[in-house]
């Protein structure tokens, strides 16, 4: 019969310990009264014991998908140690200082004790639990190694976040610099520059081109700056919404980024580790090929990988090897093909992956700090030239004025 689910909330709690020592805290509980039974135990003496409001809630973080993958990587511990499921929800969620990601707990909690599966649970939660996660604790139910593929997924969602952050690592910082530098310059246009165009008038002598182009900038600038500003708010939100409503739109950016220098190669390897560590992980929970090729598509992130992942599901289906499919694709390169080959010829295709994705994954790693380390002179040169440029341009004419003098 299924353990009736009983609510559970977070107390806030005041007492005195057997020193006498004023303490408080919070804890999980269903009533007061427990809660006070509790602390009693531990020889306390409550004072006061009180519901948290629910409108705490609000007031906390987003939940990320690193959380995601502690709360994983946790559960796989506790499971492994023999903590019984219904405890090491709790224990995970009081953990958590995010007040999001405790009541997130505590939900799959309540209805992990109504009886329901875990796997079925998550899926309830769509928006933290994808569908790749869920089938792999699904699988780990049946096969009653629930434990061992928590590890594999919290693995999996560490290596697959650390390379997300690596990816925005590289494109966030060239990204932010170039604003300030934009910034920068407005700033020096309309505010600066019209200081010398006013000692300029007096000169009475024509202006050298380069200054005079500045000038004109500057005036531009100063006449149609917020329609300039409203025509790159427009932009912005017109290629967000494109984005989000066109599939051909975000094909045509997924297969354009692939071809950038630098960062293409970084976006192609980030792809390629992906789609490896996706396949090795549910190879490895005993999800057979053709049913892993489905997860492994969408978590690629890329439309090429995307179509290739389709079309070697299709020739896997028909009989054909996965290394020989891949390598028809035209889209993997030749060292995750013949790793590929090598782990179906020795029946450790899953460990081969997940070679392929380290390797991948240390080369994107590699690669992002060799960026930003050519960044940052290149950033400093382009900020030179931009504020020397201004600054040239303004004192082009004085110097000329000092040497015909």
């Amino acid at each position: 019969m299924a353990e009736k689910a009983l609510k559970t909330s977070a107390f806030k709690w005041e007492g005195k310990d057997r020193r006498g020592a004023v303490v408080s805290g919070v804890i999980n509980g269903q009533s007061p009264a427990l809660i006070k039974a509790q602390l009693r135990k531990q020889g306390i003496n409550p004072t006061k014991v009180r519901k948290q409001s629910s409108l705490s809630f609000a007031k906390g973080k987003r939940i990320k998908p690193m959380d995601i993958a502690l709360f994983t990587r946790q559960m796989a511990t506790m499971m492994k140690a023999g903590v019984p499921l219904l405890q090491a929800f709790d224990i995970i969620g009081e953990g958590f200082d995010n007040p999001n990601m405790r009541k997130l707990v505590d939900e799959v909690k309540q209805e992990v004790a109504a009886g329901n599966s875990f796997a079925t649970s998550l899926r309830k939660k769509p928006e933290y639990f994808d569908e790749l996660y869920c089938n792999l604790v699904e699988s780990g139910e049946q096969a009653g190694a629930l434990e061992n593929l928590l590890d594999r997924i919290a693995t999996y969602k560490e290596k697959t976040e650390a390379l997300k952050a690596k990816i925005k690592k590289a494109m966030n910082y060239p990204v932010a610099v170039v604003v300030v530098a934009i910034i920068v310059s407005s700033i020096l246009l309309i505010k600066v520059v019209p200081q010398f165009e006013e000692v300029f008038a007096n000169f009475g002598a024509e202006l050298p081109a380069f200054t005079q182009m500045v000038i004109g900038i500057s005036q531009s600038l100063q006449k149609w700056w917020f329609v300039i500003l409203i025509v790159l708010i427009a932009t912005v939100f017109a290629f967000k919404e494109t984005h989000k409503r066109s599939q051909k739109f975000r094909d045509a950016i997924d297969r354009g980024v692939l071809k950038l220098p630098i960062v293409g190669d970084i976006l192609y390897k980030s792809a390629v580790a992906r789609f490896a560590r996706t396949l090795s992980t549910t190879f490895a929970a005993g999800v057979p090929l053709v049913d892993a090729l489905d997860s492994v598509s969408g978590a690629t992130g890329n439309i090429v990988f995307k179509n290739a992942t389709s079309k070697i599901k299709a020739d896997v289906s028909s009989g054909m090897q996965l290394n020989f499919s891949m390598r028809t694709t035209n889209t993997f390169p030749s060292m995750a093909v013949q790793m590929t080959a090598i782990g179906e010829e020795s029946g450790a295709l899953d460990e081969m992956l997940g070679k392929v994705a380290t390797f991948y994954e240390d080369e994107v790693d590699n690669m992002v700090d060799g960026l930003t380390s050519l960044m940052e002179p290149l950033i400093m040169s382009v900020l030179g030239v931009l504020v020397g440029g201004l600054i040239i341009a303004m004192y082009l004419p004085i110097f000329q004025l000092g040497a015909v003098v």
